[in-house]
């Protein structure tokens, strides 16, 4: 990755202590009871919200997402799982790829959900290479 700016070190190191913690159950029922599902997300969308872009962005088996901020994999993993798009994973701490790997791997998902160590600011990818971008509960 090229030399970071000084606000993606400091997302970095916050966010990789955050993603560095496993969940507790009491955070996993927090979850459930406010997202709707146990997924490991950090911020704020529900599966509501999800399978509303999923409708929106119209998508489906075959296409390409692009997740930017993926944290913990929420939401791309869930909507790579109810519709059948693959799914690039970005973020910037490894400690938050790590988890979506995992959890890619556990819901069968590994071979169309790569993840790729990048910043917002400096996507490696050429035009035009997906069909669908989310960010969610990110500022980039």
């Amino acid at each position: 990755m090229p030399k970071q700016s000084r606000d993606e070190v400091d997302a970095g190191a916050t966010f990789r202590e955050r993603y560095g913690r496993p969940a507790s159950d009491a955070t996993r029922e927090l979850e459930r009871l406010v997202i709707g599902g146990d997924f490991g997300a950090n911020g704020y969308t529900t599966v509501e919200q999800a399978e509303l872009l999923a409708r929106r962005l119209d998508l489906r088996a075959g296409d390409r997402m692009l997740d930017v901020g993926l944290g913990r994999g929420w939401p791309g993993l869930y909507l790579a799982k109810v519709t059948g798009c693959s799914v690039v994973l970005t973020d910037i701490p490894e400690e938050g790829l790590a988890t979506a790997r995992r959890r890619a791997a556990a819901e069968g998902l590994a071979e169309r959900s790569p993840a790729v160590a990048s910043s917002a600011r400096r996507l490696p990818f050429r035009p035009e290479s997906f069909e669908a971008v989310v960010h969610t509960d990110v500022l980039c």
